[in-house]
């Protein structure tokens, strides 16, 4: 029987996209590198600021890498990052599949 213990590896990738923004920033990375600005019109609905917090998270998790330019920033999935794009459209058809049949408790 597996146990997802506090510190096993696969407590570590439910932790990743357990975060709101994580998957949806990567998804929207899979196409190639994009500036901050096209990552919000792209995403919608997110804030600079939890757009750059999340950014620097999956830098820190070595998923995006940052290029800085003469002019510009742009933002790219790492290898690594790209391994987990499979996973990430599983998800997002899983929910576009069953999104309606989960009942969502207002707290």
């Amino acid at each position: 029987m597996t146990r997802f213990l506090a510190d096993c590896q696969a407590r570590l990738a439910f932790d990743l996209m357990a975060n709101t923004w994580n998957p949806v920033v990567m998804f929207a990375l899979r196409d190639g590198a994009r500036r901050p600005a096209e990552l919000r019109r792209l995403i919608g609905g997110i804030r600079p600021k939890v757009l750059t917090e999340s950014l620097r998270r999956l830098e820190g998790y070595g998923l995006v890498a940052r290029a800085v330019g003469t002019d510009r920033v742009e933002y790219s999935l790492t290898l690594l990052g790209e391994s987990l794009l499979g996973p990430i459209d599983a998800m997002g058809r899983w929910g576009l599949e069953h999104g309606d049949e989960v009942s969502l408790l207002d707290d």
